[in-house]
């Protein structure tokens, strides 16, 4: 296949934005979830008109989205692996499936665990129990601005997370405790991420901060990402994407703590890139809506996030290819502020096929029901005409 200089392929993930309860959603206590669709009941029916014409009322019933007409690619992802955070969902998209899930502590860390963290992080740690990151903070802040005692929490998911007050600890001491901490943190108790978490604010007013700092696991085999860096594609990480995968096959990280940076930082590069990879995470329905079961939140930043697709959309090149998807979900019908294991959904549309639907043409999309790791390899596929030995076939031509 002989690929044409600018090509470029953008991926849009829409953090927690789960389309419905997989078939083994029942092991993990999720059954029943579907994100998108109560989601919409909740808030009297979705209003995304650009998602709309792109297809996502086709992929699955949802009350205020009807079906395309003439939909772009549209389906839902499923991930071969286990698990239900970030990291295996990012990971992946990019073609990295886990055998066995990482560990999680549902009844916070044991004892012998904290003694080696303290030893390590040279601080005391206080809370210790599965919990939201807002509650932990709110419960534990005036003891630790008291004593200097980090804050330990974690979830369902895979994660050990340290909060930290800005002007009681540094958050170049918060993010170094992080690392000591990522270093305790392997063999049988290799977490997926340790998280910083620094805060502002005083008692009963504590604000999480935009120092939010990811310490993942290197991914354990050969993405996506490598390979389109071992043939010369440069791939730009916006958020927290260059966390997710320890760096490995990202050719440059771009900001991303907020939705509007982010989308500012997706601008920035569509102006200036002539090639390659643009992979994004949007965060915000997922740190700062999904997990406080705020549903007007999440339904006004889901709405941002259309208005700019829609902005997108009329830029694309006639050869850039734009996929959105999701890692996970994260319900607000479910018991429980944690994630849920969820398909993701799938809208994939080129610039030609964008043309051919401004010009009054049909854009020949089509239902694609898959893994997770058919994003990544559409990427390779669209970027060089390429296949690889990894999971994952490309849905686009």
């Amino acid at each position: 296949m002989n690929i044409p200089a600018g090509r470029r392929a953008i991926v849009l993930v829409i953090d927690a934005c789960g389309a419905g309860a997989l078939p083994d959603a029942a092991l993990y206590g999720d059954e029943g979830s579907n994100t998108l669709a109560h989601l919409a009941e909740a808030v009297g029916g979705l209003r995304l008109p650009v998602m709309q014409r792109l297809g996502l009322g086709s992929i699955t019933p949802l009350e205020g989205v009807p079906p395309a007409s003439d939909p772009a690619v549209h389906g839902r992802l499923a991930p071969l692996g286990p698990g239900k955070d970030s990291v295996t969902g990012h990971w992946e998209l990019m073609g990295v499936v886990v055998g066995t899930a990482p560990p999680t502590y549902p009844h916070g860390f044991p004892a012998s665990l904290i003694a080696r963290l303290e030893e390590a992080t040279g601080h005391e740690l206080i809370c210790n129990r599965p919990d939201n990151g807002i509650t932990a903070i709110e419960d534990f802040g005036e003891e630790h601005l008291r004593t200097g005692a980090l804050i330990i929490y974690t979830s369902q998911d895979s994660v050990l997370q340290l909060a930290a007050h800005e002007e009681r600890v540094p958050v170049a001491d918060l993010y170094g405790a992080c690392e000591a901490a990522r270093a305790v943190m392997h063999g049988p108790d290799a977490v997926g991420r340790v998280i910083a978490r620094p805060f502002t604010g005083g008692p009963g007013a504590f604000v999480r901060s935009q120092g939010r700092r990811d310490y993942a696991l290197t991914p354990p085999s050969h993405s996506y990402l490598q390979e389109l860096a071992r043939t010369g594609v440069p791939v730009h990480a916006v958020g927290k994407i260059n966390d997710l995968f320890a760096g490995v096959g990202i050719s440059a990280a771009h900001p991303g703590a907020t939705n509007e940076q982010a989308l500012a930082s997706v601008d920035e590069l569509m102006e200036r890139m002539d090639n390659g990879m643009l992979f994004v995470n949007l965060i915000e329905t997922d740190q700062v809506f999904g997990h406080r079961k705020d549903v007007d939140g999440f339904h006004g930043a889901l709405q941002e996030i259309d208005a700019h697709l829609g902005k997108l959309l009329s830029h694309l090149r006639a050869e850039d290819l734009l996929i959105v998807t999701a890692d996970h979900g994260v319900d607000p019908a479910h018991p429980g502020t944690d994630h849920t294991r969820e398909y993701a959904p799938l809208l994939a549309i080129t610039g030609e096929m964008q043309m051919r639907s401004a010009a009054g043409g049909v854009r020949g999309g089509g239902r694609h029901d898959g893994p997770l790791a058919d994003v990544g390899a559409s990427v390779l596929w669209h970027l060089r005409g390429q296949t690889a030995e990894l999971p994952g076939s490309p849905f686009v031509g």
